[in-house]
């Protein structure tokens, strides 16, 4: 992927996400607590294997 290219995508990236939380930012709220509750989820399950090996 050319660095153009590259740039041009991560921008694309930014404005969305920056419209999304300009517009409606009790969602974009929603959407992060989501992402962050599934992230820990995951660990958290991650920790649980690990401790039941010990």
């Amino acid at each position: 992927m050319s660095k153009g290219l590259k740039r041009f995508l991560i921008f694309v990236v930014v404005a969305v996400l920056l419209f999304f939380v300009i517009s409606s930012p009790e969602g974009a709220a929603d959407v992060v607590r989501s992402i962050l509750a599934i992230i820990g989820d995951a660990l958290s399950s991650i920790a649980q294997f690990f401790r039941s090996l010990f």
